[in-house]
């Protein structure tokens, strides 16, 4: 089975790696009709599509999973109509292949672009959310990059319905055969193939939680970017208008808890606390959030959870937000840059000096003032679907795009020059 499953593998990314060449070279227009087909496809499919979801969803319950990761799991019509709208929009946006993004003339008389170029076959392995199948498959298209995914058991019927659906429309649009590639084993082993598929994808993207993450990075011989689990901060500085912060907040942890641009712990700086988190307890108690506080939070709302150690650095990705009390500012930021992930944070502040001390001093991928870190996300950026949210600071940070999807290669024009 194991040699069957490898070579089962290694043949569809020999095919994604073939389709890519053509891929690469596409013309946008064939892009974005192929593009604006599987979305049509999608609606057109959707009874497949979530019948396919409700099995998946019913065997998860039988096992017991947790509820935020049903909630990921799960897809009804407007979600369906998401993803279509997200393929769309993709189709609408601008073509980053053979886009320059520099040139020069040498003392020699040589002439040097740089262009934007499909990087070739990418791999995505992801966990229990359905909609990244089409998301990945439109944006690696789009950018010229055959793909292979890979995604968790529990959704295995879903994405199987999804990728067939969009793979069809695809090619029927004239897309190169075997540029769309789904793994369809649901072995743990079959990550660890694909993360040694060296010369055949070129660069593999997690997505999932942190163990999943954490294994792909160690044990890939194939190049990783590294997208992240969000523990995601929001702080309330002694200037915030105190009912804002609590619409931030409450956005932040409750319109979607279990995704990874939540908000997981608030900070609220010491002079407001007493006033402040009252407020905020009571808004978040109607909407059934645990509360786990430090010393000083829980002196203020004593009916908190005692926070412990663990608190700090916990993706909670459910409705559990942690609370500490701090001292000012610069102990905010140094909180956040100890136990954050990278991902997203966000000052609510009406100083406009503390508001770029917080932007330039804090390390993370997108760091917002006034605003709640749920809008981390590729469609609420303009950038149609996206990849991934990128944590790390090589290549790409943050949503990743169309361009973030492609590489680069120098054109160099000349008329004899050879070199002394």
């Amino acid at each position: 089975m194991a040699v069957d499953m490898e070579q089962s593998m290694r043949a569809k990314a020999e095919a994604a790696k073939a389709a890519s060449r053509a891929l690469g070279v596409l013309p946008t227009g064939v892009k974005n009709q192929a593009l604006l087909e599987m979305a049509n496809a999608l609606e057109k499919r959707a009874a497949l599509v979530l019948q396919a979801n409700a099995e998946d969803l019913e065997e998860a319950r039988e096992k017991g999973l947790k509820r935020s990761y049903l909630d990921r799991l799960m897809l009804d019509e407007n979600r369906i109509a998401k993803m279509a709208e997200g393929l769309r929009q993709t189709a609408s946006l601008p073509d980053p292949v053979c886009q320059g993004d520099y040139s020069t003339v040498r003392p020699n008389g040589l002439e040097i672009r740089r262009v934007r170029v499909p990087i070739g076959v990418i791999g995505i392995i992801y966990e229990a959310r359905p909609n990244v199948t089409a998301d990945a498959a439109g944006l690696c298209l789009k950018s010229g990059n055959a793909v292979m995914l890979r995604g968790g058991s529990e959704a295995i019927r879903s994405n199987t319905a999804i990728c067939s659906l969009l793979a069809k429309a695809a090619y029927k649009a004239g897309i190169p055969e075997g540029a769309v590639q789904f793994v369809e084993y649901t072995d743990h082993a079959a990550v660890d193939i694909m993360a040694h598929l060296s010369g055949l994808i070129d660069v593999i993207i997690p997505r999932g939680g942190a163990g999943l993450i954490r294994h792909v990075v160690e044990n890939s011989s194939v190049p990783v970017i590294e997208t992240g689990t969000g523990v995601c901060h929001t702080y309330v500085d002694d200037s915030a208008d105190l009912d804002m912060a609590v619409r931030i907040a409450v956005n932040a942890k409750c319109s979607h808890p279990s995704v990874c641009n939540a908000m997981e712990t608030l900070l609220v700086h010491q002079s407001i606390a007493a006033e402040f988190l009252p407020k905020l307890a009571k808004a978040m108690r109607e909407r059934h959030v645990e509360l786990r506080g430090d010393d000083r939070a829980r002196a203020i709302c004593p009916d908190m959870e005692e926070a412990t150690e663990e608190d700090w650095s916990m993706e909670y990705g459910d409705l559990i937000l942690s609370i500490k009390v701090v001292d000012d500012l610069e102990a905010a930021i140094a909180h956040i840059n100890r136990y954050n992930t990278g991902h997203s944070e966000t000052i609510v502040t009406e100083n406009l000096a503390h508001a770029h001390q917080f932007q330039k001093e804090v390390d993370a991928a997108a760091v917002y003032v006034n605003a709640s870190t749920r809008f981390t996300d590729g469609f609420e950026f303009g950038f149609g679907a996206e990849i991934g949210i990128s944590t790390q600071k090589l290549h790409a940070r943050g949503p990743m795009g169309l361009e973030a999807l492609t590489s680069t290669k120098y054109l160099i024009y000349g008329e004899g020059q050879v070199r002394e």
